[in-house]
């Protein structure tokens, strides 16, 4: 929970003075009693004193002034509704050791198999693009509504040589800010990128993903492979077994660059459950919802308990 106006909270340093009065009164009242009746007579007095019951309605008033400075105070929490709008760019790394098949069937074909559902479980409402990068970046499918689109694209997918992650963070901030305005505004963008690697073409992708976080386009990195992974490279009439180890700590800093979050997974179930995650999270975004009445209606409510508690026992308000 969040204030709009916190400074009103500052309000609420005036209930332990109110406290401090209320017990010097208390003090003064019981002063001014002993001087006209003995201690000694107080009993027959004052057979059925009030105690503990005296103190009660302030403090249900002290609790209502409380409550009120906080409604003042424009009260409001967090919470996740369904997107209506948005675009997802999806960044395929389609370099030669996606071949790898350390995770089942292949790195590709597992990234693949996720991404598809994960176009199941996105709002239909949320445009997904997709983008494959090796040495350097294609457009399969620009943003569109239409899911099946994109599905079909992931049919187009070749593996080759390189990985140019730098230049695929261009090309999908590129086809996120073509996308049409929406009341005049770039609607929410994000980029969804798998590889199993660092860079090794082109530019630096640190840099360009601080620009992607000035454009407050997040990037979500999921980090594909184990450290045995190993692909076949024919050289001549000879073919090498070359390992290819997954990479994730360039990944992991893109993420964090961007004000994304960064993913791993060694295999094609802990994929799926990171595709999951994302299609959840940016499926729905939070919003500050107001609840100034909530917090003014208890106030109000224990104004008027602390009211009748003191008519019921003093025949007075206050």
């Amino acid at each position: 929970m969040s204030f709009a106006s916190p400074l009103v909270l500052l309000g609420l340093l005036a209930i332990p003075l109110l406290i401090v009065w209320y017990a010097g009164q208390q003090r003064r009242r019981t002063a001014a009693a002993a001087a006209f009746v003995a201690p000694a007579m107080t009993a027959s007095v004052l057979p059925h004193r009030p105690r503990w019951r005296r103190h009660v309605p302030m403090l249900v008033f002290a609790l209502a002034l409380a409550a009120l400075i906080a409604a003042a105070a424009r009260p409001q929490r967090s919470v996740a509704v369904p997107v209506t709008d948005g675009a997802i760019m999806l960044a395929n790394d389609v370099s030669s050791s996606m071949q790898a098949t350390d995770v089942a069937p292949s790195r590709l074909g597992a990234a693949e198999r996720a991404a598809k559902r994960f176009l199941r479980t996105v709002p239909s409402t949320v445009q997904v693009g997709l983008i494959e990068f090796a040495r350097t970046p294609v457009v399969l499918q620009s943003p569109t509504t239409n899911h099946s689109l994109t599905s079909a694209a992931f049919a187009q997918l070749r593996t080759s040589g390189g990985t140019a992650v730098g230049t695929a963070i261009l090309a999908a901030l590129q086809q996120l800010r073509s996308v049409p305005l929406i009341g005049g505004k770039h609607p929410p963008g994000a980029i969804v990128m798998i590889s199993d690697g660092a860079s090794n073409v082109g530019p630096d992708p640190l840099a360009d993903a601080r620009d992607a976080a000035a454009l407050h386009i997040p990037i979500y990195t999921v980090a594909v492979g184990t450290p045995n992974g190993t692909i076949q490279i024919k050289r001549g009439s000879r073919v090498l077994t070359t390992p290819v180890p997954v990479s994730p700590g360039q990944l992991g800093q893109i993420a964090k660059l961007s004000g994304g979050r960064a993913f791993s997974a060694s295999d094609a179930t802990g994929l799926r459950t990171v595709y999951e995650h994302l299609a959840a999270q940016l499926g729905r975004k939070h919003v500050k919802d107001q609840i100034t009445a909530s917090f003014a209606g208890g106030g109000l409510v224990l104004l008027l308990l602390g009211s009748a508690l003191s008519l019921r026992w003093f025949g007075r308000l206050v």
